[in-house]
């Protein structure tokens, strides 16, 4: 058992391996990006954490109270490639001094077990590694019960490492997220739907050292908003919460309108993607950035096609990232398990605002230009003066649990009105009265209605359902609104 007087435990943190092969000057910048981003995440934990920055290294010694928390944010810090856990102890000038030391800390590791012993030096001392070795390893060897020195494939390797008369007992081991520092490579906008695909691609761009801001397409309502901020916010909290980032929503439920009303139906999807690029550029100039990323993999989806992505480029001057471009979904999926996004991507609504019946799968360059030139662009305008900005390190207060919308499943448990809120033209048959009323209609179409009656909102899957009643209760309070869901 480890001695009950230690009151500090220290990490050793080693830098991202493409950070120690960069030029001289690069390598300092990141360096200091690391150390700086440390600063800023570890003083928020504990004004007792002392870091100290090296050329090759990074120390942080925190009290044992807060070692938890400061190895789990040490390992979703973006720039770090392995962190190790030390004892440290100080005037450790002989053998004699480091043999008994190491023998008092780690004999409990040893018994019944092969072991070896390791030391790396820096400094001046009067011995070389391999002394330390041979003394502190035969003095273990002979004050305790053990199956002897075991120089290959040892079952206890003890790893010690001597800075001039400090003496750091490795303890464990851990692999870092590894990557660039954020900060170190400039800023992007991430166009997040809160699914499995942009909340990756959110990651990696993080990962690589990119400040990443958030851009929110409101297609659907309250719900599908908070959704999305909840995950962002997340994302944030656990990997680049050294920087204060953006969330940006814009409402594009009057875009959507618009696309329905002057655009070919095969070409609906590539064009709402040209326009949320054209959104997304408008806000990125205001913020000075010049790249976007977005979760698209090609020939995931039929706007995902080599061709189809060639037109939605053409839409923007900016540099668009795909980072997910060449990945397949069951890959996506491993990293989100692996960063925590599943849980979020699974209750996420997949919205699509705009699914064609036969949507384009090569689109034609020409056609794209005429279907571009019939779209109304004060719409778009209206959207983006209309964006909200918020920080979010600000918007966790907002990412409570949304109340569902009541589910009927049986007609005759009251009197009712069910509105088919799909996009085709065929209406589902009820007992009941039943009104066609696409969902891109509903925000204008529903408060035409009488009020004293109870709706019930049906589409397929009931996602589209849920979400714009829960959108019309809560942006125009009614109450009269429920989801029609037949078992």
């Amino acid at each position: 058992m480890i001695n009950q007087e230690i009151k500090t435990q220290k990490f050793i943190i080693k830098y991202f391996t493409e950070i120690m092969i960069k030029g001289s000057t690069a390598k300092r910048q990141m360096i200091s990006q690391v150390y700086n981003n440390l600063v800023n995440l570890l003083s928020k934990i504990s004004k007792d954490i002392t870091i100290k920055k090296f050329f090759d290294k990074i120390e942080v010694v925190c009290p044992i109270e807060v070692v938890d928390i400061v190895r789990m944010k040490l390992l979703d810090t973006p720039g770090i490639q392995q962190i190790l856990e030390a004892m440290q102890f100080d005037n450790m000038n002989t053998l004699d001094d480091i043999k008994v030391k190491v023998n008092e800390m780690m004999a409990h590791e040893i018994q019944g077990k092969s072991f070896v012993v390791r030391c790396k030096r820096t400094g001046t001392q009067e011995f070389k590694s391999t002394q330390v070795e041979q003394t502190v390893g035969g003095y273990m060897l002979a004050m305790n019960d053990t199956k002897g020195v075991a120089l290959k494939n040892a079952e206890v390797t003890i790893n010690i490492e001597l800075v001039f008369a400090q003496l750091n007992i490795i303890t464990h081991k851990h692999m870092g997220m590894g990557g660039f520092p954020i900060g170190s490579q400039g800023s992007l906008l991430s166009l997040m739907s809160g699914g499995f695909d942009s909340t990756v691609a959110s990651y990696l761009s993080m990962k690589r050292g990119i400040k990443t801001h958030f851009i929110f397409f409101n297609l659907g309502g309250i719900a599908h908003e908070i959704g999305v901020k909840q995950v962002a916010y997340y994302l944030w909290n656990k990997f680049g919460s050294s920087h204060r980032v953006q969330f940006i929503t814009i409402p594009f439920d009057d875009v959507v309108t618009e696309i329905f009303k002057s655009v070919s139906e095969p070409y609906m999807g590539v064009m709402l993607k040209r326009l949320m690029l054209m959104a997304s550029e408008k806000v990125a100039d205001t913020m000075s950035i010049d790249a976007l990323v977005t979760g698209e993999s090609v020939a995931q989806v039929s706007s995902q096609t080599l061709r189809n992505l060639a037109l939605i480029d053409q839409a923007t001057t900016k540099l668009v990232l795909r980072p997910l471009s060449m990945m397949s979904k069951p890959d996506i999926i491993d990293i989100a398990n692996k960063i925590g996004t599943t849980k979020f991507a699974e209750a996420m609504p997949e919205y699509c605002g705009v699914i064609s019946k036969n949507p384009v799968t090569h689109g034609n360059y020409e056609r794209v230009a005429s279907e571009a030139r019939r779209f109304d662009y004060t719409v778009l305008d209206e959207a983006v003066k209309n964006s909200v900005f918020v920080n979010v390190d600000e918007i966790a207060e907002d990412i409570g649990v949304i109340g569902q919308m009541d589910v009927v499943n049986d007609l005759s448990s009251g009197e009712y009105t069910v509105i088919d809120i799909r996009q085709s033209s065929d209406c589902i048959e009820t007992s009941v009265e039943t009104l066609k009323i696409p969902f891109y209609k509903l925000k204008s179409e529903f408060k035409k209605l009488p009020q004293d009656k109870t709706y019930l909102f049906y589409c397929d899957k009931g996602i589209l359902s849920q979400l714009h009643a829960q959108f019309l209760r809560d942006s125009e309070n009614y109450t009269n609104i429920k989801v029609y869901r037949p078992l």
